[in-house]
């Protein structure tokens, strides 16, 4: 259950498996939790900040209580939150809804509306919360109406959102076994490099035999429509023998791939839900890459040039895996061999 609250079961399994001693990563690992999520449900419930092998606590020590962590939970839950939109900032927040402005519109133009007054303020989530949440702000429910899905409750956001809704897709397990043992170059594995919130993106292409990289920008829309169309660049600079197939993850990016192996012959499986090690390849390049462009990076500006760029180094850099010979060397013989 990654996401969701811990339930009662949950923290008298964590009580009892901190009296039989066991870490709280180990804990962490018999619930399926992250480890960070049980240091935090212990310290919060009175229990030691830490069950590290080998670390002495100094003092009395701490006892985890799930009874207490419990009932510390529900008062939690239930404590008031304090209301934002108020007085005369909800007004003019009700007044620029009924004009048809959304939420962040609203809350981009306040600051340029009200720059002396840093009581107008307000994020676009407040927003929503105040509309959506009884008792949150002086927001009235009428004025959903005037949201551009009209909505009177939100929708939940989940991963699902992003996998299983392409048509048409074929699984990895259909995959050439040519491909999984990496015996012919010409199979490829596919990804976004993504930048900050609304910040661009990189296509990033790896050869599975040779770990060669490609990469072009995709500066300011993922659409599928945009991705296809770069893609199908991408491939149509290759030879006839470098195109045999692409992987990718189930994103919906990439909802024209039938579209995409129409104009390129190149056959797109998808991995399996979560399971980014079927791309093990382009996923420890992304990484690499991150140390030209960080998490957070703004890519909307990124040119096809600076794409090569990195992309040269990359390919020209001897890698442990291939024996100390660079990708640029290793795709070249691969295709050697292959033409004769």
């Amino acid at each position: 259950m990654p996401g969701s609250r811990l339930v009662e079961g949950e923290r008298w399994v964590i009580e009892r498996g901190l009296e039989a001693g066991l870490t709280q990563g180990q804990i962490a690992a018999v619930l399926g939790r992250s480890p960070a999520t049980i240091s935090r449900e212990v310290r919060r419930g009175g229990g030691p900040r830490s069950s590290r092998a080998g670390v002495v606590l100094i003092g009395r020590p701490a006892r985890y209580r799930a009874s207490k962590a419990q009932r510390l939970a529900r008062r939690r839950a239930c404590r008031p939150k304090p209301c934002k939109v108020v007085g005369e900032l909800a007004a003019v927040v009700a007044g620029l809804l009924e004009a048809d402005w959304s939420p962040q519109q609203i809350a981009a133009m306040l600051p340029s509306l009200y720059p002396d007054d840093e009581a107008m303020r307000v994020s676009h989530e407040t927003i929503y919360q105040s509309l959506f949440v009884q008792t949150r702000g002086e927001l009235r429910r009428e004025l959903t109406a005037h949201l551009r899905t009209g909505r009177v409750a939100r929708g939940t956001k989940t991963r699902s959102e992003k996998i299983g809704k392409l048509k048409g897709m074929v699984s990895i397990s259909a995959r050439p076994a040519e491909a999984d043992d990496r015996a012919v170059p010409g199979h490829w594995e596919g990804d976004l490099l993504l930048g900050g919130i609304g910040k661009g993106q990189i296509i990033t292409l790896v050869e599975r035999r040779s770990r060669f990289v490609l990469l072009a920008p995709l500066n300011t829309s993922r659409t599928a429509a945009d991705t296809r169309e770069q893609l199908t660049a991408i491939i149509a600079r290759l030879p006839l023998e470098l195109r045999k197939s692409l992987t990718w993850d189930q994103g919906r990016e990439m909802a024209q791939h039938a579209q995409f192996t129409i104009a390129t012959g190149m056959p797109v499986y998808f991995c399996d839900p979560h399971s980014p090690w079927q791309r093990g390849s382009n996923e420890n390049t992304n990484g690499l890459l991150r140390q030209y462009w960080p998490k957070g990076a703004d890519l909307r500006h990124v040119t096809q040039d600076e794409c090569d760029a990195i992309a040269l180094r990359l390919n020209t850099r001897p890698r442990q895996t291939l024996g100390w010979k660079t990708p640029a060397q290793t795709l070249n013989e691969g295709l050697l061999a292959t033409t004769g």
